[in-house]
């Protein structure tokens, strides 16, 4: 699920998320066993060498754990892609100290104001990261796609490879959009164009979901967006194709772990129209839920507003292993519109190494790791747990900003739309704002699903309540 990343200036709040982190009973400082297994090199043995491929990293400026690098070329009428995914399985040795704290943490946890690694920074912003003019150990992906974007053939292999550039979303988009980008930045472009016309064809929906942050001017708070910018969105599309692949080849070859997503429920598609209704979004019976998608503007703030609502459409996502070509009953993606898995984040996430190894295991017709398939079947389980701390991390951390933004605005009135009613008490329900972009619980008599009212704010105090409205 996208993240939404809130800058925090507020230092009582940044006591409360402190105090939210030791509630929630996050890791905090790696053990001196795990940082010192983190700190060994061992050397690398069997990788080809691929370090003249001239691959860039995309990632925001701040960012130093670098799963992915890329480099793009044409071949003949159509098109190759070099993506290469950190090796971590090199780093991490089956059954030690290691291993198990990654399995302790699952996933990499964002807070307002830090973030907390799966693995120690040394290796994580280190050794293992794709940083540029470093030599590294990787998982080096070969996808051959024709005119039309669509693959052709796939393959993938350790190799050492060498970045040549850390480029950032701003720089990539100012280069193509002013004719400066080499070829190989250029084609991003146009095979992200290209995946994203096939993404429409098979029905697949990318939420471009708006980077929300939170200021302080003149002694209040703020609500801001940052909207993504067109190479966020072929950036991803580069990332959803290898995860593609890496789903065919794990189906062709009969072990795998897919990352699955049933279709969504009608009554959810419902609760989505009265919220378009109520932000004012017009939406056509005959107009799929992802034709709609595609026509907002995330830097319009209501069209912001309905796309992080439409987050709740994936919350049904899982990881469903198999094995021994005893293929699950369900092989897909719904938002993908196709199989897919998780595999090109592995500093940041547990699985992707797993799934990497399933992968090398395929391409060069071995036996699946032992340590591998030991852990495929409590994968579903570790990731759940974990995705379940960081979702209501996230959920606490939006309370406490959302509450920070509206304290001294309490009693103010503001346009909003009841968006959810519980089932027994519909007294009790809950509003979203049009702007703020903040969501919170309502109480009053005469509630109604999809009406537009006005609220008032009866309680924001961050640390100790949420918010709060009533009808005005």
């Amino acid at each position: 699920m996208p993240r939404r990343r809130i800058r925090v200036t507020d230092v009582p709040l940044r006591a409360a998320i402190t105090a939210l982190r030791t509630e929630l009973g996050v890791p905090s400082d790696f053990p001196p066993e795990v940082t010192a297994e983190a700190e060994r090199m061992p050397p690398p043995k069997g990788y080809e060498d691929a370090t003249d491929v001239p691959l860039f990293t995309i990632d925001p400026p701040a960012s130093t754990d670098l799963d992915q690098a890329m480099h793009l070329s044409r071949r003949g009428t159509g098109y190759r892609l070099r993506y290469a995914i950190a090796d971590v399985a090199r780093f991490v040795v089956p059954g030690s100290a290691l291993d198990a704290e990654t399995h302790r943490r699952v996933m990499t946890l964002y807070f307002p104001d830090s973030r907390i690694p799966l693995h120690p920074p040394v290796l994580s912003e280190g050794t293992a990261s794709l940083l540029p003019d470093q030599v590294r150990p990787a998982a080096l992906w070969t996808i051959d796609l024709d005119a039309d974007g669509r693959t052709t053939a796939a393959d993938v292999r350790r190799a050492l490879v060498r970045s040549r550039a850390k480029l950032d979303y701003e720089g990539v988009q100012r280069a193509i959009d002013s004719g400066a980008a080499e070829e190989p930045l250029a084609l991003l472009a146009k095979v992200g164009r290209l995946r994203e016309a096939l993404e429409v064809e098979r029905g697949g929906i990318s939420l471009r979901v708006p980077e929300q942050e939170i200021v302080e001017r003149d002694g209040t708070y703020e609500l801001t967006y940052r909207a993504p910018l067109p190479a966020d969105g072929w950036n991803a599309q580069i990332s959803l194709l290898t995860g593609m692949a890496a789903a065919d080849l794990m189906l062709a070859y009969g072990t795998g772990v897919l990352r699955t997503l049933p279709a969504a429920p009608d009554g959810a598609v419902g609760r989505l129209r009265r919220t378009a209704n109520a932000l004012h979004i017009d939406w056509p019976h005959h107009v799929s839920y992802a034709a709609l998608l595609r026509s907002l503007d995330p830097g319009v703030p209501h069209h912001a507003a309905f796309l992080q609502e439409c987050t709740t459409l994936l919350r049904g996502a899982g990881y469903t292993p198999f094995r021994d070509g005893v293929l699950p009953d369900i092989t897909t993606h719904a938002a993908v519109a196709a199989p897919y898995t998780h595999c090109t984040a592995p500093l940041r996430r547990l699985v992707d190494r797993y799934a990497s190894e399933i992968c090398l295991a395929a391409v060069a017709g071995t036996a699946v790791p032992d340590w591998v398939l030991a852990a495929l079947e409590g994968l579903p389980r570790e990731m759940s747990e974990g995705g379940r701390l960081a979702a209501k991390a996230e959920r606490e951390c939006v309370d406490l900003v959302e509450a920070a933004l509206l304290k001294d605005r309490v009693g103010e009135v503001f346009d909003g739309c009841v968006v959810e009613l519980e089932e027994r008490r519909p007294t009790v329900g809950t509003v979203q704002l049009e702007t703020p972009a903040v969501i919170g619980r309502v109480e009053g008599e005469g509630l109604s699903l999809g009406e537009r009212l006005r609220v008032r704010v009866t309680q924001a105090d961050p640390g100790t309540s949420k918010v709060r409205f009533a009808p005005a």
